[in-house]
């Protein structure tokens, strides 16, 4: 079977199917075979799970995962890349190939019959421009998902498992790490790519809780309060719940005493259970 991480091969696939890297797919093809086996490992992907990729570029990941998985279902958004992956997967018996896009597509109707017989496991080098959608979409899915492992944007990847008080701490930590227990894996460097991206990447791990983390009450209230306490971070928390939220400063006031938290301090200090404490304290004030 051919090392698709080889330029080389890269390169002749592409003169072959006359195709080019297509920046508006995100295509940025991995070129180093250690990285690809550690995604797979780090994805914990083994002979009784079913495996969704999403993006298979010219095969590169999938292969390996065919190598470790009961069954891979690959989703490839390029229609050109659909007769590459023909040749370079025409090994992999446990393989299905599907076009299409993922933000499009029924994933429940997708996997079929497998769910609920197989561990499902999410593995992907995710392009950068659509990778929160598809993280936050199956977080929030109801599909028995066991993990997802994503080659991710390293900002991005510090922003999902930023913890209180730093920098990269925000809205998307809190929600993530609300459905899920969260990894940072590994550091991934832009040169072992083709084309080189203008920044470095991280392998993130996500595995799914049964229940959300902290009790809510009002999931919709519980993000908006979320989403207005880091829109201004510069802002107190009072200020700016008071500015992006449909209650009363005398309410929020009253709220935050109610939560034992003082109103002059930043949202980016709080914890998510903070978060669903005060949502919770609100929810009694909507009428």
């Amino acid at each position: 079977m051919e090392k698709l991480t080889s330029p080389h091969v890269i390169e002749t696939l592409l003169k072959k199917y006359d195709l080019h890297f297509n920046k508006r797919f995100g295509q940025n093809f991995l070129i180093d075979e250690n990285i690809v086996r550690k995604i797979a490992m780090a994805g914990e992907v083994d002979t009784g799970d079913l495996v969704l990729e999403i993006g298979s570029g010219i095969g590169t990941l999938t292969q390996v995962l065919s190598e470790n998985a009961k069954k891979v279902v690959t989703v490839e958004i390029d229609k050109k890349l659909i007769p590459v992956l023909h040749e370079t997967l025409r090994d992999c018996n446990n393989v299905e190939i599907i076009q299409g896009d993922i933000l499009k597509t029924n994933v429940r109707e997708l996997l079929g019959d497998d769910i609920g017989k197989l561990p499902i496991k999410i593995v992907a080098n995710l392009p950068y421009y659509i990778t929160t959608p598809i993280i936050m979409g199956f977080l929030e899915s109801d599909l028995p998902i066991e993990s997802m492992t994503f080659l991710i944007q390293k900002e991005v990847g510090e922003r999902i498992c930023g913890g209180p008080g730093t920098k990269a701490y925000g809205s998307l930590s809190i929600v993530a790490q609300f459905y899920a227990d969260i990894k940072l894996d590994f550091s991934v460097p832009s040169h072992v790519f083709i084309p080189r991206p203008k920044v470095d990447s991280v392998v993130v791990t996500f595995k799914k809780l049964d229940s959300p983390k902290f009790k809510v009450e009002n999931k919709e209230l519980f993000l908006s309060v979320v989403k207005a306490s880091f829109l201004n971070r510069r802002k107190t928390l009072i200020n700016g719940l008071t500015m992006n939220t449909i209650f009363d400063k005398e309410v929020l006031l009253k709220v935050l005493e109610e939560c034992s938290i003082a109103p002059g301090i930043r949202g980016e200090t709080l914890t998510g259970s903070e978060f669903a404490n005060i949502a919770n304290h609100l929810n009694n004030y909507i009428n």
